[in-house]
């Protein structure tokens, strides 16, 4: 089969598995990242993420990842809510943690794309990531013009703006190749406005030892006394620069089940936050994406977001 055939067929198969888009791109060397991370890296916007420093190289060159590789397929994966949770006077997750961890969902959905592949063309060398390796996600899915990174450091798209996962596919197989899109952020300023941490200290650069996200996921240690008062009520994740952005008002709707929320959250109050057990943190947040802070994490990130206003 032709390569443009064999293209249309996969991003065909993406679409019935229920991704929202698939872009493709030539595995190569990101020569324009590189500096950049290293920069990232030099400057400590990492904290103590300590993984983003490691594979350096790989992070950069795919085919470090899979011998022989030709082809990056980039793909993303729609989790917008229909009812937003995140109540001004009660704690805050990040949307992406309302229902089942999305590694699970999406890992088998890639694995079926790929099977298609192979029955066309045969045994391949491939490899399919969801967050799982030093995969630069958003310059691939840029390449692939699925959309453009923004001034938030997150991939936007016209259509849908910036709420749904990326996932990959890397593989020895020549495929059409797609171009990049334009960047449409224009002079707006507004997720950089809108971080009340300043994790956006210059456009397209997240200090990430700033960002809420870390503070309340990746941080192990207790959270700088600096952020008291400043993190506006998010124990796990934060979506602040997501939810200012004007391009996800295009945003819709997910249909994918597994995300639903517990029916307990869109009732809790903060003192149920305040006096959950490790029982009811179990069972609300069995085979959800919260469960990565721990309960003891969690616990420890409502008391800092309590202590605000004692």
């Amino acid at each position: 089969m032709d390569r443009v055939k064999l293209t249309h067929l996969i991003k065909q198969k993406a679409l019935q598995e229920g991704f929202m888009a698939c872009g493709i791109a030539k595995a190569d060397f990101l020569a324009e990242e590189a500096p950049k991370l290293e920069r990232w890296l030099n400057q400590g916007m990492h904290g103590e993420m300590g993984y983003m420093a490691n594979h350096f190289d790989k992070r950069l060159d795919p085919r470090k990842l899979v011998e022989g590789a030709k082809t990056v397929i980039s793909l993303s994966y729609n989790y917008f809510p229909e009812s937003n949770l995140a109540k001004e006077d009660n704690y805050k997750i990040a949307k992406y943690a309302y229902g089942k961890d999305y590694h699970y969902i999406i890992k088998p959905k890639l694995k079926t794309v790929l099977q298609e592949v192979i029955e066309q063309v045969g045994e391949v060398n491939a490899r399919v990531f969801v967050d799982s390796a030093p995969v630069h996600e958003r310059a691939w899915a840029a390449k692939a013009g699925i959309g453009w990174v923004g001034k938030n450091s997150l991939l936007l798209n016209k259509k849908s703006g910036s709420f749904f996962f990326l996932a990959e596919i890397i593989l020895d197989v020549e495929l059409d190749y797609d171009s990049p899109v334009k960047d449409y952020c224009g002079t707006c300023t507004k997720c950089m406005d809108a971080c009340p941490t300043d994790a956006i200290p210059e456009p397209y650069v997240v200090d990430g030892s700033r960002c809420i996200s870390y503070l309340t996921i990746e941080l192990r240690d207790q959270i700088p006394s600096e952020f008291q008062g400043k993190m506006e009520n998010w124990v796990f994740g934060c979506d602040i620069c997501q939810d200012v952005c004007p391009w996800n008002r295009f945003s819709k709707p997910h249909q994918e089940e597994s995300f639903m929320p517990h029916a307990q959250l869109d009732e809790w109050s903060k003192s149920d936050w305040e006096e959950m057990t490790e029982e009811v943190f179990r069972e609300v947040f069995r085979g959800s994406a919260v469960k990565r802070a721990k309960y003891e994490g969690l616990k420890k990130n409502v008391a800092f977001a309590k202590s605000r206003n004692t």
